[in-house]
């Protein structure tokens, strides 16, 4: 019977020809190597997932057009399944073309075109109608993409076509919950249709997105033949079995993780293909001695080695000495280069500046704020001179309340933990000590960091309780208001109180113009800020600030 490769693959976005190597690659291993008859690509493999406005381009579309004709030539002795933009009769298409012996026998345009959350595809393409079934050593194989697999009608319309087996090439981005989702509904997909489906994922960073793979082999009763790796390339092969029902897998599945565990694997790959794929070699970052900045420092190093990282510690006069104590723990425990840059100075001659004008700013929000921006010049200037990437290291907690400052602790090119409650924070920390202490390494953060209450450290005695609810309550009500949209009353019908939950509401509103100017970070939530929550900067819509009267 039939043997088939997946080849789960990290590419480019736009780097159409270097996608196209790879995947000539990942072609000649599956023929010489895996010995297959057929090798499954992912969803626009070969542009990369999302190309976003690239598709409006025609120089774009016909030079990938132009890449695909040359990648077919390379088609020998194995097919090979590929996706990619298409033209056809003037329409744009999300395509899957069917290359053997040098040339293109059959495309299939996908049908359902997802225009929620981080989609947008209505934008780009136009649905396909047709289905498309190949004969393949005598097995007839259905192709769909993607979202396809979500509705029942496509795979139905194969299987009506004659198609025994279904090829799904996705792209299918990570977020808390998903792998779940996709194997509920791909269980639901083979159990309709009595259909074994292979649904090969893309991997990788892209901006702000993460495709973490996890290809499925299912079986025609709707049970998982072979699972493939999370956040890594992979290029695995099963047999079908005599009676066309099972996936017979010839590659060793790896065991599942704890989610905690994916989840760092998610945002250690979302950062270091962000460097890479951008062409940054290093790193810099403040390191301020609290949570979220050492959990972005150990998150830099696991991602490009701590010979590329930078952490600087600039204590101003409300710096304390366990701050200073515990920010050189964590360098020397990780191997990293530590800068310490005073900005006590630096502050007095912006106050001295501005007393003519303003008067004493004493420990006002326009004084904290200079220290902030102080900082971010710092570091900015580093980040210019070394040609590093300034990582930002705000969570989602202060990102939605607007507990940070534009110019100042906001500044960098890439915010990791961006998307990351800060009790998901406390979780990560927590989780990465636990696999330094497993290989026997000093903790990655420092355990009087974990244990430290929470401060900006900008004023005297500053809690970062003084300005926000407690993170236990804060962080399930943003869940509840940012992610999942509910209802201010039905959040307090929830058990939360009805003036914490409108302050929050309201400092969620009002600091959309701060996130606008945020740099892009790892999405990990099913609603973070960015493509997936876009709301006006200038709007009147107050569902949470005063009570009605």
């Amino acid at each position: 019977m039939i043997r088939v490769a997946l080849a789960q693959i990290n590419v480019t976005v736009g780097d159409v020809t270097q996608n196209s190597h790879r995947i000539v690659d990942a072609i000649r291993h599956a023929r010489d190597h895996l010995k297959a008859d057929l090798v499954v690509f992912p969803e626009l493999a070969l542009t990369g997932y999302p190309a976003d406005d690239l598709l409006l381009r025609p120089g774009f579309l016909e030079r990938s057009y132009e890449v695909l004709l040359e990648l077919a030539k390379h088609v020998q002795g194995i097919d090979a399944v590929v996706g990619h933009p298409c033209i056809d009769e003037g329409v744009r298409y999300n395509s899957a073309s069917w290359l053997r012996d040098g040339e293109i026998i059959g495309t299939y345009h996908k049908h359902c075109l997802p225009n929620y959350a981080v989609f947008d595809e209505r934008r780009y393409f136009t649905p396909g109608e047709a289905p498309l079934v190949v004969d393949c050593k005598g097995v007839k194989v259905g192709v769909v993409i993607c979202e396809d697999g979500w509705f029942p009608e496509p795979i139905a319309q194969s299987k009506a076509a004659g198609a025994e087996v279904i090829l799904a090439p996705n792209a299918s981005p990570y977020r808390r919950g998903k792998h779940a989702h996709r194997l509920e509904t791909l269980t639901q997909r083979a159990d309709e249709s009595g259909l074994p489906l292979f649904y090969c994922n893309i991997v990788g960073g892209q901006d702000s997105l993460v495709f973490d793979g996890r290809s499925l082999m299912m079986n025609a009763d709707g049970s998982a033949a072979f699972t493939a790796s999370h956040c890594g390339e992979q290029l695995a092969v099963a047999q079908l079995s005599e009676d066309g029902k099972q996936w017979q897998v010839q590659t060793e599945e790896l065991p599942a993780s704890e989610e905690i565990a994916e989840i760092y694997q998610v945002l250690m790959l979302g950062l270091a293909d962000y460097l890479r794929k951008n062409g940054f070699k290093r790193a810099v970052l403040g390191l301020s001695g609290g949570i979220d900045s050492a959990l972005t420092l150990a998150l830099a190093v696991d991602a490009i080695g701590a010979d590329h990282v930078t952490a600087v510690f600039m204590p101003s006069e409300h710096s304390s000495d366990l701050s200073e104590q515990l920010a050189r723990e964590q360098c020397e425990a990780l191997g990293v280069e530590y800068l310490q840059l005073p900005i006590a100075d630096i502050v007095r001659s912006f106050e001295q500046t501005l007393a003519p004008s303003l008067g004493s700013l004493g420990h006002s929000i326009t004084a904290q704020n200079l220290q902030a921006r102080a900082r971010g010049v710092l570091l900015m200037a580093i980040s210019n001179e070394r040609g590093a990437l300034l990582l930002a290291t705000g969570n989602k907690s202060e990102m939605a309340t607007g507990y940070s400052t534009l110019y100042g602790d906001m500044c960098g090119g890439y915010a990791p933990i961006k998307d990351a409650s800060k009790t998901l924070v406390y979780a990560l920390s927590d989780y990465r000590n636990r696999m330094a202490r497993g290989l026997q390494h000093p903790d990655a953060i420092p355990q009087g960091v974990i244990d430290r209450a929470p401060s900006a450290e900008l004023a005297p005695d500053q809690k970062d309780s003084d300005s926000l609810p407690p993170y236990d309550i804060l962080d399930p009500s943003l869940e509840l208001y940012v992610e999942q949209d509910i209802s201010i009353e039905d959040i307090v019908d929830a058990g939360f109180d009805e003036d914490t939950v409108r302050r929050v509401a309201r400092l969620v509103l009002l600091n959309e113009h701060k996130r606008r100017q945020g740099a892009p970070g790892t999405r990990i939530t099913s609603r973070a800020f960015g493509r997936d929550r876009r709301y006006p900067i200038t709007s009147g819509w107050r569902d949470s600030g005063e009570k009605p009267e």
